[in-house]
């Protein structure tokens, strides 16, 4: 990729993308790109290549508007060839910004709160994002983000990953590069399967291992009666259930431990008869056999055949570059560090991180200085080492941004104006209403139920 492309990106991003106060969004772009030290939107605000005063910020992000379908195009329009191989690998997952002391702010929710003591609630109120990535390999936080959407309370993770999809994939199909979508265990019940049915990919998706399948139905018999609608059942955790597997496969992995997977075809779950399952075991000696690295994991294969089965776990993999890259959004980009109120505010947040985001992958092959001399030197850089030299080529391609106007003073709150109190918003609590034998149980750890 050269200067070119990248000098197309901002210009694009700048004249189509944003399109009210443009100039303050893109230098707020173009600061989170390069300053690697600032921990916050003021101290962004003082990066050189943010020409304004640090209000112009959060006016940006109060009063800004992005179009978010020419967002979406564009971000597709650049994907780097070099991230598309014989199938194009996306990822699709939800990361929770965590808001329990922002009682102003409104549409919160009770989301997953991760990596806590095994006793520790699990959920807090906040907002949940649906991220749609593409998925590098090798596995790296160098992932290059398609859309990220809020999931509002009146909607869910599978709703709103469904039309993300349905957006997104038109899109890609220009390619023609067959699209693999691989998914965690949250994906794994009938309503996504229901939801992506009719989408031009292919889904791996990790399942639970008490999930309960079926086998095509038995021919219909002469007795009376309505013929059966499910054969035997299949269950991961009851062997007795597994029967012969239809293929299977044996080797060993980069360490050199055994790994086997097995593959069940032609299984359905009861809501969705009509597609077709393929569930697939794969069993790792070199694991630790924790929760995070367990012996036994179960996967299900959705639409279209099973690829070779020494390819499944090195597909799967791939997923894991999702955590990495909102690692990186969330402790490089600060993703979740600035106190917005309002969800619309950060929403705008979101798209601005994500904007250099894919700008830090459209780095990656034109920055030389931003390693350091204990470095290694193979290979493309990383994320935060093309954020420590982007200064140097955003300053060679230069930015369409306006410089800034003289206002002068602001003439402050007219004298007698009453300040009224921000109003309150409670946590919205999704789930079913509670019946008579539930009624007395507390909803605050109720959280949503797909």
């Amino acid at each position: 990729m050269d200067s070119t492309t990248l000098a197309t990106f901002r210009d694009t991003l700048y004249t189509a993308c944003f399109t009210r106060a443009r100039d303050a969004l893109f230098d707020l772009t173009d600061a989170l790109v390069s300053d690697s030290q600032a921990r916050s939107l003021v101290e962004l605000s003082q990066a050189a290549c943010f020409r304004r005063a640090w209000p112009s910020v959060y006016a940006a992000l109060d009063d800004g508007q992005i179009d978010r379908a020419a967002l979406q195009r564009l971000f597709v329009t650049h994907l780097p060839s070099r991230m598309i191989g014989s199938r194009l690998v996306l990822g699709l997952d939800v990361s929770s910004i965590l808001r329990p002391d922002a009682h102003t702010s409104a549409d919160r929710t009770l989301v997953h709160r991760s990596n806590l003591p095994a006793d520790a609630i699990p959920v807090g109120p906040g907002w949940q994002f649906s991220a749609l990535v593409v998925l590098p390999d090798p596995v790296s936080a160098a992932t290059y983000i398609l859309d990220t959407r809020r999931i509002p309370s009146t909607a869910t993770a599978t709703t709103i990953g469904a039309a993300q999809l349905q957006a997104i994939l038109p899109l890609l199909a220009r390619s023609g590069v067959p699209v693999l979508l691989v998914l965690d265990r949250g994906y794994s019940h009938a309503p996504w399967v229901l939801a992506c049915a009719g989408l031009p990919c292919v889904c791996l998706s990790r399942a639970r291992k008490d999930q309960v399948l079926y086998r095509p139905a038995p021919p219909p018999t002469q007795r009376r009666g309505r013929p059966r609608l499910d054969g035997p059942r299949f269950k991961g955790s009851a062997a007795h259930t597994h029967g012969d597997p239809d293929d299977d496969w044996m080797g060993t992995d980069a360490t050199g431990k055994r790994i086997q997977v097995r593959c069940w075809r032609n299984l359905h779950l009861k809501q969705a008869r009509h597609i077709p399952i393929a569930v697939i075991q794969v069993i790792r000696e070199g694991a630790r056999g924790t929760k995070r690295d367990p012996r036994v994991s179960w996967f299900w294969w959705i639409g279209g055949p099973v690829p070779p089965l020494a390819e499944i776990p090195q597909l799967y993999a791939r997923r894991f570059g999702q955590e990495h890259g909102f690692r990186l959004d969330k402790q490089t980009l600060l993703w979740d560090a600035p106190q917005l109120r309002t969800p619309e505010q950060f929403e705008r947040w979101t798209d601005v991180v994500s904007s250099a985001h894919n700008q830090l992958i459209l780095l990656q092959p034109l920055v030389r200085s931003g390693q350091r001399p204990w470095e290694r030197r193979t290979g493309l850089l990383s994320v935060g080492q093309v954020r420590r030299g982007a200064g140097k080529v955003l300053a060679q391609l230069g930015t369409p941004a306006r410089p800034p106007q003289r206002r002068g003073k602001a003439p402050g709150r007219a004298a007698g104006a009453t300040v009224r109190r921000a109003p309150r918003h409670p946590v919205i609590r999704k789930g079913t209403k509670p019946t008579s034998n539930t009624a007395k149980i507390p909803s605050k750890h109720v959280v949503q139920r797909e």
